[in-house]
């Protein structure tokens, strides 16, 4: 069982990966916005966090380039999570520490076994 982290501002997008994750024996952690993922990445200590990169108040790749800039949350599996599909996108969350970038719509078995993997390599 992992914790993790879902930052995203859907709440129907984000109740779907929390009852998808539960259901795999994962806690879950949500924040709404950049700012409260950058505030429970660090209270929280999740093993990995699925961010989306359009969100309030902090955008997704300004998180990222924060969560990687600190010590207690730069090792942590970062699964961004977006609309964004264009290529300077990807490319960019990519350099900037992203262990894997999905563009919505997803295929939910594929996000589950990549966000399996990470966890492995990371234990």
């Amino acid at each position: 069982m992992a914790k993790i982290l879902i930052a995203d501002d859907d709440a129907i997008l984000t109740e779907m990966l929390r009852f998808r994750l539960e259901g795999a024996r994962h806690q879950v952690v949500t924040a709404a916005d950049g700012m409260e993922a950058l505030e429970k990445a660090g209270s929280e200590d999740p093993d990995l966090i699925i961010l989306d990169s359009m969100m309030p108040v902090v955008a997704g790749p300004e998180v990222l380039a924060r969560l990687r800039d600190d010590p207690q949350t730069a090792r942590t599996p970062i699964v961004m999570l977006t609309a964004r599909d264009g290529e300077k996108d990807v490319v960019a969350a990519l350099k900037s520490g992203a262990n894997e970038y999905m563009t919505k719509p997803f295929i939910p078995k594929e996000l589950m076994v990549r966000i399996q993997k990470l966890l492995v390599r990371a234990a």
